[in-house]
């Protein structure tokens, strides 16, 4: 199997991303709005997030749904091909909690963020 066949490959190519994982992991829980996801995550900045959630709806990760009103709402939320990536991440979660002292980024705080 060549490089571009690998299938741990393509799911990198859509979930890949430093943001992507913890944007789905909000998604996960309920439809969120851009502002909503950059206060959840504020290390990242807004322009990043966009351009993740740009990179996730075009894959068919995230839905984006515009609502007509007053100011215009738009909504994000996980597709039904989004949420086959729910076990994906619920390993790389487990993972994370059994070992938390070989992350460089152990004691950084996200599990507060994230919940976990």
């Amino acid at each position: 199997m060549n490089y571009n066949e690998c299938p741990i490959m393509r799911t990198l190519e859509v979930i890949g991303g430093k943001w992507k994982p913890i944007i789905l992991h909000f998604l996960a829980q309920e439809p969120r709005r851009a502002g909503e996801l950059t206060r959840l995550v504020p290390q990242a900045s807004g322009k990043v997030l966009t351009e993740q959630l740009r990179e996730l709806e075009r894959d068919g990760i995230v839905t984006r749904t515009i609502h007509s009103q007053v100011p215009p709402r738009v909504d994000y939320a996980l597709s039904d091909l989004g949420r086959t990536l729910l076990p994906v991440l619920d390993s790389m979660c487990l993972w994370g909690k059994q070992h938390p002292a070989k992350s460089r980024l152990a004691g950084v705080g996200m599990e507060v963020a994230l919940g976990v």
